[in-house]
């Protein structure tokens, strides 16, 4: 009989295993975002992680250190077209986003090195840096939201908002 409870504990131990890793991506669901400018797609995965009661902006964010702006893979950019980003100019390709968040100020960092965790930062590698746009929300948003929007002609803006912050940058496509 304790043999027979050992193996059904082993084998219950085992399954909740292999449910821990799909449960726990669920937490940071990957999303994507992708906006068509002039012709030319441009696209953004990223993990969308949630608040749950913690505080986010100089919490679990902590300023004045790079952060992935998402969870588990690092963000990912993906640009058929050479953009500006808000003066960077950035040669069509795939790449890394990351931040590096302050209360009143915030920088995009844009990285060559592509597939890695997010915690897994090699700064020689960046590609360049630019000033965001910051702006505190009158609400709060619960999950990281991270969006792609056209201007119109060849004009667009890259958005990430949470928690009762948002952040954004001019892009535009190159012709």
């Amino acid at each position: 009989m304790v043999r027979l409870l050992t193996r059904l504990a082993i084998t219950l131990l085992a399954g909740l295993a292999l449910l821990l890793p799909s449960a726990n991506a669920q937490l940071s669901p990957r999303m994507n975002t992708s906006v068509t400018i002039e012709g030319k797609k441009i696209t953004i995965g990223y993990g969308a992680p949630s608040m749950r009661g913690r505080k986010v902006m100089g919490g679990l964010v902590p300023y004045g250190e790079v952060w992935c702006a998402g969870a588990n893979d690092a963000t990912s950019l993906d640009t058929e077209a050479d953009l500006d980003i808000n003066g960077m100019k950035l040669p069509k390709g795939s790449y890394t986003l990351w931040t590096l968040p302050n209360s009143n100020e915030w920088q995009l960092i844009v990285n060559k090195q592509t597939g890695q965790w997010h915690t897994e930062y090699d700064q020689s590698r960046d590609f360049g840096r630019v000033k965001m746009n910051v702006r505190m929300l009158p609400t709060k948003v619960e999950r990281l939201k991270i969006d792609l929007s056209s201007s119109g002609g060849n004009k667009g803006t890259l958005t990430l908002a949470w928690e009762a912050t948002e952040v954004s940058v001019p892009i535009t496509v190159l012709r």
